[in-house]
């Protein structure tokens, strides 16, 4: 055993036992931040708009600052841009995150000299967690590979701008930086396929441990090192200990990137997000992501079947229910005031308080009232690779074909590539459409209705996804192709390639 994962074992203990003394009741922790955020933001331009300086409590702060996405609260952002001090939050940011949404085109997130400590901590405590629960140091003194985006930043306004990833990698702990791949070199070749290949030159021969990564462009990742040595990864790579990902449900890729490894290997997931890290796995063998209660973010939680309407519920963590899908809203020291962070969260346990990420709010498919989510999708397509283990599924997205006047009926349309297709497409397309009856009733009324037909299933040529994101300038780094979509244009790129 090396001297790091030596002296990692008793931090890793001080930091579980930290983290054990709000667990057991964090809604005292959201109450102290919520006072806290409330007393540092009332002197902003923010604060005064709102009157945050009258609000004593979590029910006044509500009727002050209504739920708003990045484009209601881009007035605010765009001062911040602009190098405007104390408009969100006191003084001007240290970052500006840069990040292309799923669900709006450019955003620009402060991160502010409180809330960077946010990133760096949650990252750093899910490998501590790890190493305390699993007994597993090890991966400490080999090769760390974080595949993300350029670490080279531009100015905004007078403030550091970038991808989130790339400002992550400016504070990874020096005692890890002798460890990290890849250089900072090839970190800041932006052609994706270029600085891939160049990952692979300078990680071929290493002994790598750990490698973190969105999980489609880690395989990417893997595909090349195969393609190169005519071995499983796992073979490349014997010290190779634990994989660490995050930003998509891992479950659609699980299957195609352990048969690339060629072995177990084991994993811990992450729930970063420009707006804020979180939760992070805190226990290897509980699939459930601990919630950051205690981390500078104030989290409110509305029923995802009530998000659109006027006025819809907004709880604290101390109201919310298991097993029930949950739009994310954050109040945090990074400025963020009853923002919808657009992702939807399921608990899967309370106290600890746990989480799924079940899909995004505004990706559904409800072109015939259907309300059709991610995790649905998600868990249908697992069900049917498990009917057919022969097929496997690199990339897919479900969309509406609605019908016109004399031509085909109105269906669900999934868009899959298939790295190998299963032995009989038409039972895998009913196979899908059953499970998906299963899960959404009302995709089940309609189809019993015959409203809608059973689902079209269409293969798409290898690559296809990869070539529909170079286009829209999207490939590689944290882009994600959204699951579902409530219109064609996703589906019409696809076919279009």
């Amino acid at each position: 055993m090396g001297l790091k994962s030596f002296l990692s074992r008793p931090l890793a203990a001080y930091t579980v036992r930290q983290y054990q003394q709000w667990t057991p009741r964090p809604e005292l922790a959201q109450q102290r931040i919520l006072q806290e955020l409330l007393q540092r933001g009332r002197a902003t331009a923010f604060g005064r708009d709102h009157q945050l300086g009258a609000a004593r409590n979590v029910r006044e702060f509500q009727q002050r600052v209504p739920v708003r996405d990045y484009e209601a609260l881009s007035p605010y952002f765009e001062r911040v841009k602009q190098g405007e001090g104390s408009v969100l939050w006191p003084g001007k940011p240290l970052y500006l995150a840069k990040t292309s949404g799923t669900t709006s085109g450019t955003k620009y997130i402060p991160i502010t000299k409180d809330s960077i400590s946010n990133h760096i901590n949650g990252a750093k405590d899910a490998l501590l967690h790890y190493v305390h629960y699993s007994g597993k140091p090890q991966f400490l003194d080999g090769r760390l590979m974080f595949l993300s985006g350029s670490p080279e930043l531009e100015e905004v306004g007078g403030i550091k701008t970038g991808r989130l990833s790339g400002i992550s990698n400016h504070h990874v702990p020096a005692y890890l930086r002798r460890n990290q791949l890849p250089s900072y070199a090839t970190n800041i070749i932006e052609d994706w396929e270029q600085k891939l290949d160049r990952v692979v030159d300078e990680t071929l021969d290493q002994r790598m441990t750990l490698i973190s990564g969105i999980p489609p462009w880690v395989q990417m990742y893997f595909d090349r090192i195969t393609q190169r040595t005519g071995r499983p990864v796992g073979e490349v790579f014997p010290a190779f200990q634990l994989f660490v990902y995050g930003g998509v449900n891992f479950e659609p890729y699980r299957r195609k990137l352990f048969e690339s490894i060629g072995r177990a290997v084991d994993t811990v997931e992450l729930f970063p997000a420009s707006e804020g890290f979180f939760a992070f796995q805190d226990q290897p063998d509980n699939p459930g992501l601990l919630l950051l209660a205690d981390a500078g973010i104030y989290y409110e939680f509305i029923p995802a079947e009530q998000f659109f309407e006027p006025n819809p519920p907004r709880l604290t963590l101390a109201e919310v229910e298991l097993d029930r899908n949950y739009a994310l809203v954050v109040s945090s020291n990074a400025g963020l005031w009853g923002y919808s962070v657009g992702d939807t969260v399921r608990f899967v346990s309370l106290r600890p308080h746990r989480v799924v990420v079940s899909g995004r709010i505004k990706h559904f498919l409800s072109a015939f009232g259907e309300h059709v989510i991610g995790e649905e999708v998600e868990q249908t397509l697992r069900e049917a690779l498990q009917q057919f283990p022969e097929a496997e599924v690199v990339e897919f997205t479900v969309a509406p074909r609605v019908s016109e006047a004399g031509a085909e009926p109105s269906r669900h349309e999934w868009l899959v590539e298939f790295a190998q297709p299963p032995r009989d497409a038409a039972a895998f397309a009913a196979a899908l459409d059953a499970g998906l009856r299963r899960r959404n009733v009302y995709y089940d009324d309609l189809l019993a209705g015959n409203i809608l037909a059973p689902l079209l299933l269409t293969p798409l040529p290898a690559g296809a996804f990869q070539r529909y994101m170079r286009s829209q300038g999207k490939l590689g780094g944290q882009n994600k192709v959204p699951r579902l979509s409530n219109d064609r244009k996703l589906a019409d790129g696809l076919l279009g390639i």
